[in-house]
C-alpha cells in the first residue's frame, strides 16, 4: 500500500484529492497551515490523519515529512495543493502581497519537493504532482504574484521531470479552472454568472474533478506521462 502526502490537504480541492485517494487505497496523510477547526473536523470525518506546518517553511516541511514517515512510511506520492491568495492590483501590492504568495506557492513546492525526491530516488518510484491553476497559464489582473508563483509551479515540473524520469518519478501539474470550493461560491452571485458565461461547459468544476485527475496521474498507468500540464477548466483557457 503507498504512502500519498496532500499539502493544504484538509478543505476545498485538497481534501477531495486526499478523500480519492483514500478511497483508491492509499495511505494518506493530510498537511494544513493554520484552520484547526477545520483539519479536526475533516480528520474525524475521514479518518485521514492531519499534520500542522507551513510549506513556505524549509525546516518544518523537513519536520512534517519525517513525523508522516514515521507514521505511514516513505512518500510515494506528493501532491502540492497548498496555495494562498493576495489578490490586489499590482501598482498596489506590497512586498508583502508579493512574498507571501511565492512563499507558499511557489517556494512551497521546492520546500516539499525537495523532502521526498531523493527516496523517490532510490525507490525508483515516487509520483509529484503540483496543482497549479489556469491563471498560471493565461495569467489574471490583480493577481501578478499567484499568476507568477503558478507559472513557475509549470517550469518546475517541466525542469524536474527532465532530471526525475530515469528513475521512474514523475512529476505533473495540474491546471484548474474555476472550481466551486467555498472560497468560490463565497463570491457575489452575479460575479459567479460572469465567470461561468467564460466557460464554454458552463459551469463550474467540481473538486472531485479534480482529484480523479490526480488519480490518473499518481497511477502506475500513468508511468509514460511526465512534465505534463493537465488541463480541467471547462475550455476556458485552451492551451
Amino acid at each position: 500500500m503507498r504512502t500519498a502526502l496532500v499539502t493544504g490537504g484538509t478543505r476545498g480541492i485538497g481534501a477531495a484529492i486526499a478523500k480519492a485517494l483514500q478511497d483508491a487505497g492509499y495511505k494518506v496523510a493530510a498537511n494544513y497551515a493554520g484552520n484547526d477547526e477545520a483539519a479536526a473536523r475533516f480528520s474525524e470525518e475521514t479518518g485521514i490523519k492531519s499534520y500542522k506546518w507551513s510549506v513556505a517553511d524549509y525546516d518544518q516541511c523537513a519536520k512534517g515529512v519525517e513525523a508522516v514517515e514515521a507514521d505511514f512510511g516513505p512518500v510515494d506520492v506528493l501532491v502540492n495543493n497548498a496555495g494562498i491568495t493576495r489578490d490586489v492590483m499590482f501598482h498596489k501590492m506590497t512586498p508583502e502581497d508579493w512574498q507571501a504568495v511565492i512563499n507558499v506557492n511557489l517556494n512551497g513546492i521546492f520546500n516539499m519537493t525537495h523532502q521526498v525526491f531523493a527516496g523517490m530516488r532510490e525507490r525508483k518510484f515516487g509520483r509529484i504532482v503540483s496543482i497549479s491553476s489556469i491563471n498560471g497559464q493565461k495569467g489574471q489582473m490583480g493577481q501578478t504574484n499567484y499568476s507568477a508563483a503558478k507559472a513557475g509551479e509549470i517550469g518546475f515540473t517541466k525542469a524536474l521531470a527532465q532530471e526525475a524520469a530515469r528513475f521512474g518519478v514523475t512529476v505533473n501539474a495540474i491546471c484548474p479552472g474555476y472550481i466551486a470550493t467555498d472560497m468560490v461560491m463565497a463570491v457575489p452571485e452575479a460575479v459567479r454568472e460572469k465567470i461561468v458565461a467564460q466557460i464554454p461547459v458552463g459551469r463550474l468544476g467540481e473538486a472531485p474533478e479534480i482529484a480523479r485527475s490526480v488519480l490518473f496521474l499518481a497511477s502506475d498507468e500513468a508511468g509514460f506521462i511526465t512534465g505534463s500540464t493537465l488541463t480541467v477548466n471547462g475550455g476556458q483557457y485552451i492551451v
